[in-house]
């Protein structure tokens, strides 16, 4: 690859006859959109045509194809970078987009997380060991029943609290009330415990009010937030990234099964690369469809060396409970941070105590493999 061309990898379905032709035209319609014979400028020609470069059988009737694209075509800019990706092969129902690779510029010019793993370990004060999460939940309660459980958690030891993505700017549970009564009961918590746990609101809507929100965030001092990219849009997610400077950014899976673009490409390099810090996705063997090979990957592509970027702090979720934590943190490592929600929040009004009981067991997991390192 030169510094000149995006390398997109697609999967798409084709007899042997046709693959050819197939991926010939795929690289037409994300690069010149229109037949060949309607190009008269031999620069047109020359350099913006996408290339195929690569075609791979990987299944009966499926086959993996890379096409060179123009980086001129995608400047370094969220929106156009997915459009000259995937924009109208996305509307081709047999067609995935399922890796990318980019000259060095574009982690340059987007930057990355800002705070990464280093910075999400030293604002919770978790070191030597795996971070937990867990989720404000169910919809519909009120801030101060929310405050309530949030409490409980930060208690219990939880690094990081979230909303759950469903919870917004309601009627029920406003935005501003809920940041000022949650935010105070997780402060509350962290004085009396000498803990460092985190808050991180949800902030949707339009970028206005998206930005006002951050506003509030900052003015009651909390120091991390959550968005959903595929629903506030790439570029709106990195346009907050740059505006939440000093704050951890983690990023919610949300509508991105929509996009057929692969979760480890999706949620773990093209998050990383607009600058979250931390991304949560469905773990296998939970409430969706995940594999642990397509698990194992999208952490890698979070976490692993790339272009000089901080790490993105992976956070697997979806269904998981504290019977899985061994298992989970042998599978990732101690560079993860595990999100359980609904399991402990049935717990009701031993919530502190089961949250207790899933910190305990993290330190306790990572203990245990620091002792094996050692010894």
């Amino acid at each position: 690859m030169t510094d000149q061309h995006i390398i997109a990898t697609y999967h798409l379905s084709s007899d042997a006859a046709r693959i050819s032709e197939r991926a010939m035209y795929l690289a037409i319609e994300q690069s010149v959109e229109c037949p060949l014979e309607a190009i008269g400028d031999p620069w047109v020609r020359d350099a913006i045509l996408g290339r195929v470069t690569r075609i791979e059988q990987i299944a009966e009737g499926r086959y993996a194809v890379r096409i060179a694209l123009a980086a001129v075509t995608a400047p370094p800019e969220p929106g156009q970078l997915l459009n000259m990706l995937f924009g109208n092969a996305s509307m081709q129902p047999d067609v995935e987009l399922v890796d990318v690779e980019l000259p060095r510029a574009y982690a340059d010019a987007f930057g990355g997380p800002r705070q990464g793993i280093e910075g999400i370990r030293a604002r919770t004060g978790a070191q030597g060991r795996a971070l937990t999460a867990s989720a404000l939940k169910p919809q519909g309660l009120s801030p101060k029943a929310l405050a309530g459980i949030a409490g409980r958690l930060a208690r219990g030891g939880v690094d990081l609290i979230k909303d759950d993505h469903g919870i917004a700017d309601q009627s029920y549970s406003p935005f501003a009330e809920r940041v000022r009564v949650v935010g105070r009961a997780v402060r509350d918590a962290n004085d009396q415990s000498g803990r460092r746990t985190l808050y991180a609101p949800h902030v949707s809507g339009s970028l206005e009010t998206m930005r006002r929100q951050l506003d509030l965030i900052r003015a009651e001092g909390i120091e991390a937030l959550m968005l959903i990219p595929m629903i506030v849009g790439l570029s709106n997610f990195h346009a907050l990234v740059c505006e939440a400077e000093g704050l951890v950014v983690l990023a919610h899976p949300a509508m991105s099964g929509a996009a057929r673009i692969a979760p480890p490409l999706l949620l773990g390099k093209l998050f990383r690369l607009l600058g979250a810090d931390a991304t949560v996705f469905p773990h296998a063997g939970g409430r969706f469809a995940s594999t642990a090979e397509g698990c194992r990957a999208l952490a890698e592509a979070a976490r692993g060396d790339c272009e000089g970027m901080r790490p993105c702090l992976p956070v697997p979720a979806g269904g998981i409970a504290i019977d899985r934590v061994a298992d989970l943190l042998s599978f990732y490592g101690e560079d993860v941070m595990l999100l359980i929600g609904g399991s402990l929040l049935a717990a009701g009004e031993r919530l502190a105590e089961q949250a207790a009981s899933f910190t305990s067991e993290v330190a306790r997991h990572g203990q245990s493999q620091h002792d094996i390192v050692t010894s």
